[in-house]
């Protein structure tokens, strides 16, 4: 019922456990993205699925608001509804009572072209298998976005080019998806995320189908660039050894959001 994205990843896997560090929170810049103290709200919530007359009520009355520079964690167990609720913020998919605002705009009742000029224009993604074009380069696939908004051409090459080299990829910008490891091709997903520099970043289980030193590597450069962007920023997670690199962590319980101590 809580719609997932299938793992089909071609990246490097470990059956080896290893001892991993949690990456260090980067304070974020004192000057913020544009947008009110609360890019993002989520106001109560309803999310109910339905099969013939069984209903499955999986979130209800779902609230939380995520502030600019701020990086929050949704963590919890498969199935609690945790893709779902991001479905919802990300305006993907409709929920059955609630409202969500981007920027302070309701947009939960808006028309199809209206809520994809949001997603386009004020929100990134970022997704457990990157979706990475592959066809195109690792420069080709940050440059889409930012064309499809209307840059042109030299700006879009000039800033994804920045951002690969920031994200350690200055030399692989000719590379094709299926010539980098998981770990690169991550990279370029968040590379691409980060292209429209939006206001709201939202990352379903980014670093799901990597081996642990791999997914610490990616988690700490995701949690610097978007303090260093001062996204608000939230990332679905069940791994809370990542999460407490995070500024705070929530959960779902009985299909609200809860708060949760990171020594739990």
């Amino acid at each position: 019922m809580n719609p997932k994205t299938k793992n089909n990843a071609s990246g490097r896997t470990s059956t080896r456990k290893k001892k991993t560090t949690p990456p260090t929170r980067v304070q974020p810049p004192a000057k913020r993205a544009s947008g009110g103290r609360f890019p993002l709200k989520v106001e109560s919530i309803r999310k109910i699925f339905r099969q013939g007359d069984a209903e499955l009520h999986v979130l209800e009355g779902a609230s939380l608001e995520v502030q600019r520079g701020e990086i929050v964690a949704l963590v919890g167990e498969s199935g609690c509804g945790k893709s779902t609720l991001l479905q919802i913020a990300g305006l993907l998919d409709t929920p059955d009572g609630g409202e969500v605002r981007i920027l302070g705009e309701a947009a939960t009742k808006l028309p199809d072209r209206e809520r994809t000029k949001l997603r386009r224009e004020k929100l990134g993604f970022i997704y457990q298998f990157h979706h990475l074009l592959p066809d195109f380069s690792a420069l080709e696939n940050v440059m889409l976005p930012q064309i499809l908004a209307g840059k042109s051409r030299r700006e879009a090459r000039n800033h994804g080019e920045k951002l690969l080299a920031k994200l350690g990829l200055g030399d692989r910008l000719q590379h094709r998806p299926g010539q980098l490891s998981g770990g690169e091709q991550q990279r370029v997903a968040i590379a691409r995320a980060l292209a429209n520099q939006p206001a709201i970043l939202l990352a379903d289980e980014p670093t799901g189908n990597l081996d642990p030193g791999t997914a610490a590597s990616v988690f700490a450069m995701l949690v610097e660039l978007s303090a260093e962007h001062g996204m608000a920023t939230l990332v679905v997670t069940h791994n809370r050894e990542l999460a407490r690199a995070t500024d705070r962590m929530i959960t779902l319980e009985e299909g609200k959001v809860m708060p949760l101590d990171s020594s739990r």
